[in-house]
This record gives C-alpha cells, structure tokens and sequence, in this order.
C-alpha cells in the first residue's frame, strides 16, 4: 500500500540502549518514511505498508527476533490492509534458524468444516457448481481461520516474545489510525455494493454509505478491541471461546440486510470445527538450483512443490543474460510443465496421496525438461507426468489435461530478518479482496473466503481424479510460496509475493532475474512480469509485452495483457539479500499497488 501516517511515533532504540529508556523517551528518532530499498544490519524488514514495517522495526529494536516482528508486521496488516490480510484469515510461514541452520515452516491454512463434503458448492438444482460470486459472499466460504493459531505456534517454537507484547503496535494503529490512501479506497469501492448488504461491514468499511476519501483519517476501534482482549486471553479464546462462538455464528447465520436482495448463503463452520483446529509444523520442500539450497511450503500449499519443479526444469537449460528471450521462454514452458502436475497431484496431503519426493526430483524434472522446444512453445495446457520414480528419455505425458482452476489473487507478504541472523518469509491472506465480506459484529475483522480455492465442482465421470476438491477438515490447495534460498548453510536470499496462482510464477521469475539473469534483487524485483499457468495465453503487464512480446510471440506464445485487478500489475513482492556476512538488503516494490515499505535497524553508511 501507499504511504499512511501512524500517529505516534515509533519507538527507536539506538544501540546498546534499553527498553526502558526507549519507553522513556518518545521523541526517539522515528523510522524514515516509506522507501522500496533499505541495505544495513541489525534486522531488515519488508512489507506492502509503511505502518507495518514500523511495527517490525520496533520490535526488533526492542530485541526481538524475526519470529516477534513478523507477527507484530503482520497483526499491523489486519487494522492497515484488512481487506487481504486479518485474524479471520490464515498464511504460511517459512522460517530459517541460524542456530541450527535448519528451515521449519508452519502451516496456518484454513481448514474445511467437518460437514463440508465434495458437492458442496454445488447447486443442487442444477446439479452445477454455484456461481463464483455467489460462492464466495457466503458462509460456505469461510475457512476455519487459522492465523491466530499460526502464530501461537510460531511463537512458541522460536518466539521470544508473547503475543500480547507483539500486539501494542497494531492496537495503536487500529485506534489512532492511519492515512486511506487510494488502494484503501479503491479496495473499499470495488467491494461496496456486497459491502452494503452485510451490516457490520458497512458499518466498519462504509460509515457514510461510501468508501472513505482519500486522506482521510482510518480508526477500528472494534479491531483494537479485539486484540486487546486476544491479548489478554490468548488464542483459546478463539479456537474455545466467545470470539469462536461468533465467528461460527458469523458464518452460518451472516448478518444480511434483511432489505438486501443479494444471496448470501449459510456457512456449515461450528464452534467444535474451531476447537479441533491445529497449525501445522512441517518439514520445507527443498530442492538445489544452481548450487544453492531452495526452500518453500510443502502442501497444502502447492507452492514450494511446484517453484521447486520448475527451477529443477530449468536446470537442464543454460540461461544468460545474454540471450533473455530465450532465458524467459525457457520459464515459460517449465512454468506450463510444472502446473500440468500441480492440478493432477497437488492437494492437502492430510487427505490426498502426493507424490512430493518424485515431482521434487530431478530424474522426473528432466523427463519433463525434455518436452521444451527451444524454438517452439507447447500448445496449452499440456498434459501432466507421471512422477512414478521410473525415469528415462522423454515420456510421454499423461493423456488428460484438465483447466486452471481460479484462485483469488489477494494476499499479502512479508520478509524479516532479525540481528541473530533469523529468517521469516511470510504469506497472510483471507483470499479475495475483501474475503467472504462478512465481518464478525463488532469484532473488526472480515472472515475469509479460502473454500473457494476448492474446485468447486468435481470431475465428470472417467476424468482424471481432482486432489483438491472440498473434504471435511480438508486445506485448500494454496499457491503461497514463501522461499527461502541458503547458500552452504546460511540465507542468501528470502522472496514472496500475493497474487493467487501468479504467486508461483512471480517468485520462479524474480528467482530467475536473480540466479540466472544478473539483476540485483531490487531490480530482479521490479522487472516486468509475465505468468503461464498452463494456459493457453502468457499474461503479463506492459512494460513486458512492449520488450518481449514480439520476440516471445514468434516462438508461437500468445501473450496478452494480464486482465485481474488491478489490470496489468501482477503481485506486490517483497525480498531480502545477504550480500555479505552481517548485512541485508531489503526491497519491496517500488511502484507496484502504490509501492511497498524497506527498513533496516542500522542503515549501512
């Protein structure tokens, strides 16, 4: 988001300082305003927002460690963009321990209720799958929120302060506000209309019937609230209490205008569903990339399974800067072969058998690998492999080929480095913009709509079996792809982004621009994207299409703009380097969604 004023000042602590003396001292010396670059030591930080990388930095100013700010930045996002991120929401968490020198990754996704089954959310009437809209401003949508837990369980494993303390930040946010910028306003207006059908959110989002003007002083005095309380009772009190009691409530009863016309059908979430609730503790996808260690989430999220098959594709190929059109043709195709295989296999492991081992390896990425035609791009979508460990020459693909299946695009990422050397790369969502748009009555906070990353309809008969549709406790396959990369055991490089399926794409091609092409990471960040799902058309933003579409069309890709809003902008990444023992450069987008905010405890001089 753009730049937003937080009303009080941030606490700065120079060196050798204590916390007490910072408390006592609140003309402190703020954190600078908003810029994409920050390079120095001491602990980095990047995020799409200003306010929330201020709640980072203070915390690892106070001593705390990346864990510590990443839940602080984080809670921050749900008062200043609470539209993709919030506690009725979920995430991953992808973290390195300079200990141990161990990546651990902590799996916050949203959980299916007990009740839901495979036809869910189709429409008995038509026997059909309901339409999308409609599916997601509903109950039904709602997933088990699980980043409350998510953190909880973070904490505890390597935090080393309590969520109470990590919370102050964004209760002071959320009750002295902040600046509505025009991507709060424009997030607000493209919302309104389903906005003003629910209550509690056009009383929250829409206090004069419309989007608050831009300058505009935001205050969520109900959020603050909540995580007063929150912080005060800690998660029991919503995975066994009150807050869970509405929740629930919220989704299988949502608070329509009885005037409104609008269908908004009831979710099948219980308060036992929110009970029975668990964020997992999981080993990381690991794959090797150019002498280097790549780490990511393993499913649910089909991100670190499928970034990592396809950095293994493109390790059968040489890539220079020299040649970048071949370099991007090369991503191109890998990308198409690598989601072919994510919709046949990837799916919550907890319900579906993947193969992980073998899509990960590099026999089955060379099978793959040689399918590409350096002068021809495939027809798409291609046909999915088969990771069966036995593998030799180039296979022949399965037969079926089965669509892209739609994901929201909305959802936000963070990256934060402490002075320990610690790492966190951190995906937050509640999925669309807006989620389900349904608010829990005077809680502050909107509920997500992950269910509809479920295919929402299942195969016809004979077809190739779907590992993602909806089951009872069932994870939504996600595309999240927090990534982290060592080199010989310590971090190198740590990248995210939002973005829905693109997720997986943004961060192959900011690793790309990086490890292949020669960019710094600022410049590897900010390069013009495109993204092939396994579609029959490449899309890609502008500035992409104007200085390779001709060259990447006459090897028969058919690249068009990329259309979901905001048209022609895809992702809002946000990265961390090491470029030499001790210092860490951090980036977010320079223009993108308004420019994202890079801070570091000491500036290098």
């Amino acid at each position: 988001m753009s730049l937003r004023t937080l009303r009080l000042p941030a606490l700065a602590l120079a060196a050798g300082t204590v916390l007490a003396a910072a408390l006592a001292a609140p003309s402190a010396a703020r954190a600078p305003d908003k810029q994409p670059v920050a390079t120095g030591y001491g602990g980095a930080v990047a995020t799409v927002d200003l306010d929330a990388s201020r709640s980072a930095l203070e915390v690892l100013k106070q001593g705390g460690n990346a864990v510590d700010a990443a839940v602080a930045a984080a809670a921050t996002l749900g008062v200043t963009e609470p539209f993709v991120a919030a506690i009725g929401g979920g995430g991953y968490l992808t973290y390195y321990d300079a200990r141990t020198r161990t990546v651990h990754t902590f799996d916050g996704r949203e959980t299916a209720p007990r009740a839901m089954g495979p036809d869910a959310f189709v429409d008995p009437a038509t026997g059909k799958a309901l339409p999308f809209d409609e599916a997601v401003t509903s109950g039904l949508s709602v997933g088990v929120p699980g980043t409350v837990a998510q953190w909880d369980r973070a904490l505890r494993a390597y935090g080393s302060r309590s969520l109470g303390t990590l919370l102050r930040p964004a209760i002071r946010v959320a009750e002295h506000g902040f600046t509505v910028d025009q991507e709060f306003h424009d997030q607000t207006a493209i919302n309104q209309a389903r906005f003003a059908d629910i209550v509690p959110t056009r009383k929250l989002f829409l206090p004069d019937g419309q989007p608050p003007a831009i300058g505009t002083t935001f205050r969520n005095p109900e959020l603050a609230a909540t995580y007063r309380e929150l912080a005060r009772r800690g998660p029991s009190w919503l995975y066994g209490g009150e807050l869970g009691r509405e929740i629930a409530a919220t989704a299988a009863n949502p608070p329509v205008d009885p005037k409104a016309t609008r269908k908004v059908r009831p979710g099948l979430m219980t308060t036992a569903d929110l009970a029975a609730y668990r964020a997992l503790a999981k080993d990381p996808t690991h794959v090797t990339y150019r002498g280097l260690d790549v780490y990511g989430m393993a499913p649910s999220s089909s991100g670190g399974s499928t970034v990592g098959e396809a950095l293994n594709i493109l390790e059968n190929f040489k890539l220079s800067p020299k040649d970048p059109v071949a370099a991007l043709h090369a991503y191109l195709e890998a990308s198409k072969l690598a989601f072919a295989d994510r919709g046949r296999y990837v799916g919550d492991p907890a319900q579906v058998d993947v193969p992980l081992k073998q899509l990960l390896s590099k026999g089955f990425a060379k099978e793959r690998a040689c399918l590409i035609d350096p002068a021809k791009a495939a027809p798409a979508p291609v046909a999915p492999g088969t990771p069966d460990g036995a593998y030799g020459g180039c296979a022949k693909p399965a037969a079926q080929k089965a669509a892209l299946t739609y994901e929201g695009p909305q959802t936000t990422h963070l990256v934060v480095s402490d002075k320990w050397g610690n790492v966190v790369a951190y995906n937050v969502t509640i999925e669309q913009f807006g989620g389900s748009g349904l608010t829990v009555p005077g809680r502050g906070f909107l509920l997500n709509n992950e269910l509809t990353d479920f295919s929402l309809q299942p195969p016809a008969p004979g077809a190739a079996p779907d590992p993602n549709l909806p089951g009872p406790g069932k994870r939504p396959r996600s595309s999240m792809a927090p990534t982290i990369v060592l080199d010989h055991g310590r971090p190198k490089l740590a990248v995210g982004t939002p973005g829905g399926s693109t997720i997986i794409t943004t961060v192959l091609q900011i690793l790309l621009n990086r490890l292949d092409l020669g960019m710094a990471l600022p410049e590897a960040l900010a390069a013009p994207r495109a993204t092939q799902r396994n579609t029959p058309q490449v899309f890609a933003e502008p500035a992409f299409i104007d200085r390779y579409g001709k060259a990447l069309a006459a090897l028969g890709h058919d690249v068009q703009l990329y259309p979901s809003p905001p048209v022609g902008t895809i992702g809002a990444a946000t990265g961390l380097e090491f470029l030499r023992p001790g210092v860490v450069q951090a980036v977010a987008e320079p223009t993108r969604r308004g420019g994202g905010s890079a801070l570091v405890v000491h500036p290098a001089r």
